[in-house]
């Protein structure tokens, strides 16, 4: 069942949606070759916790951290460890917030250093493929315009979609109705209403669209051990535009 948003839902939302976006841009900064994921797990729980909101992914379903670090050839859900972060490393940090009653969720693909251009044009790549779903995100059209948008992109390009892991509803709830995938048909899917609230999050491997469970039960990795990008944004539908809740803005000009 889809729950739709108030007017003063959305405000809650747009609350939770920067603490996360602060949130990435803080775990970022930290961000650098001889890091380990753990210490930078435990920056974003007590920065999270210093905003007066709660980590939305510890405890949730049984996780036991406050991101989701995928490194490498890790999509997505991956556990903070001791690993230390490498120069050309790419790391996806996943975080969410609890804040009255409310949920926030986004994500963001790291470089650790300095890239190889492969790997540079595959974040690229992601990002901009999310930027294209979030562009369908109106009422009236339907998810698969969404997930059309992100597919034909990164396709055309070379890359592919994961299949099995999508973007969804979030409110009272992190996952809620309706599923958003990455794929799809155009004029396909739930129609999306004015009310609705969702987080696109274009999953995007460098070379085959399948992938495997770790054996922590957790983590999703590419089954050729080629990278992944994870781009993840919070977006509220309306009749003539999208709103999108969170942002990258805070870690890209550096506004913290």
């Amino acid at each position: 069942m889809i729950k739709l948003k108030s007017v003063e839902d959305i405000s809650l939302m747009r609350e939770n949606a920067l603490m996360v976006s602060k949130t990435l841009a803080e775990v970022g900064r930290h961000i650098e070759p001889g890091v380990t994921t753990k210490e930078l797990d435990a920056v974003a729980e007590k920065f999270i916790r210093s905003l007066g909101a709660e980590p939305g992914f510890l405890g949730y379903d049984g996780f036991p951290y406050t991101l989701c670090i995928s490194v490498n050839d890790t999509v997505v859900h991956g556990f903070p460890s001791e690993y230390k972060l490498r120069e050309g490393d790419i790391v996806s940090v996943d975080c969410g917030t609890k804040y009255r009653g409310f949920y926030g969720d986004s994500a963001y693909t790291f470089p650790v250093g300095k890239l190889s251009e492969e790997d540079a044009a595959l974040l690229e790549a992601t990002k901009t493929s999310l930027y294209r779903g979030i562009g369908q995100a109106v009422a009236g059209h339907r998810t698969g315009d969404i997930g059309h948008a992100v597919q034909s992109y990164v396709e055309n390009l070379g890359y592919s979609v994961v299949r099995e892991l999508v973007g969804h509803g979030i409110g009272h709830n992190m996952h809620e109705s309706p599923e958003v995938p990455n794929y799809g048909r155009q004029g396909h899917g739930v129609k999306l209403q004015e009310g609705m609230v969702i987080c696109i999050e274009p999953m995007v491997n460098a070379g085959r669209k399948e992938i495997y469970l770790a054996d922590n039960g957790w983590g999703i990795q590419t089954v050729d051990g080629r990278k992944s990008a994870h781009f993840e944004l919070t977006v509220a539908i309306h009749k003539d535009a999208p709103e999108v809740l969170s942002t990258f803005e805070f870690i890209e000009n550096n506004q913290l």
